[in-house]
């Protein structure tokens, strides 16, 4: 843990796709916003859940989420629930569309009007499939043996750092849409309760987690913790992580959710039953 910040700051695995990602987001988001007025407010959440993608995926973070349980799964917690939370809470999606060259706009448009693209927008936007992933994708990857190999194999890893946050962008981008339904894919009372639904099975993965009586996952030991911690309390933080934390992310989202309901509703905007 003794490293300077010049350390903590260096690519523990260097990328360069995420620098691709990482760079084209923040030219077109800065682009975008020299065309048309963005708030401070939403800048400041944009660029909060983009440095905090960053840190978590290319530093040395990254490092001792490798070999530190808890360490992981407060990774995992920013990737997929809180970073993607705070950037689709600055709906940057039109923003982002102005600051693209025109030949981007033009080909997107033609991809989105195109069957293929129809069917890809269709499967990214679904009420019932996008919740089910947000979910799925947490669950899937803490099953020790899962859990084992994709923390051993270095394609299976980033496949899982990838897949939790894409995930996540896909289910805030759900959960916060301000619009009624529809335009928007998920009516405004199931933007509250969707997050309750995908909250009760993470919770109960992550208390069973941390009262866990043996050690569920005994790669850490066998690659060596990169902190002076027990695997009881190793796991039992962990545990507490997913529990506590990302339960606070996702009530964050359901007041976010009731916020924009309240709106629509005292403009009139809810859909007639």
């Amino acid at each position: 843990m003794d490293l300077t910040l010049a350390q903590w700051l260096t690519p523990w695995e260097f990328s360069p796709t995420l620098m691709i990602c990482f760079i084209v987001s923040a030219y077109l988001f800065i682009k975008g916003t020299l065309t048309r007025h963005v708030s401070f407010t939403r800048q400041l959440l944009f660029w909060s859940g983009w440095v905090m993608l960053y840190l978590s995926l290319h530093t040395h973070v990254d490092y001792f989420a490798e070999r530190v349980f808890f360490v992981h799964r407060a990774q995992h917690v920013f990737l997929h629930h809180l970073a993607p939370l705070l950037v689709m809470a600055a709906y940057p999606g039109q923003v982002m569309r102005v600051g693209m060259p025109r030949s981007w706009r033009v080909a997107l448009r033609r991809f989105l009007a195109s069957r293929v693209g129809q069917i890809v927008e269709r499967i990214c936007t679904d009420k019932y499939f996008v919740p089910f992933l947000f979910v799925f994708l947490v669950l899937v990857w803490l099953i020790p043996t899962v859990q084992f190999y994709s923390m051993l194999d270095i394609y299976l890893y980033r496949l899982m750092n990838w897949s939790v946050v894409v995930s996540g962008f896909m289910y805030w981008n759900l959960v916060l849409d301000r619009r009624p339904s529809k335009p928007a894919a998920m009516s405004p009372r199931g933007r509250i309760l969707s997050p309750i639904f995908t909250m009760i099975p993470q919770i109960i993965a992550g208390i069973y987690i941390a009262l866990a009586p043996n050690d569920l996952y005994p790669l850490f030991d066998l690659c060596g913790r990169a902190l002076p911690i027990s695997a009881s309390k190793d796991q039992t933080f962990g545990g507490i992580i997913m529990w506590v934390p990302a339960a606070i992310v996702e009530s964050f989202g359901i007041l976010v959710a009731l916020s924009n309901w309240m709106r629509l509703a005292a403009k009139g905007r809810l859909a007639k039953r």
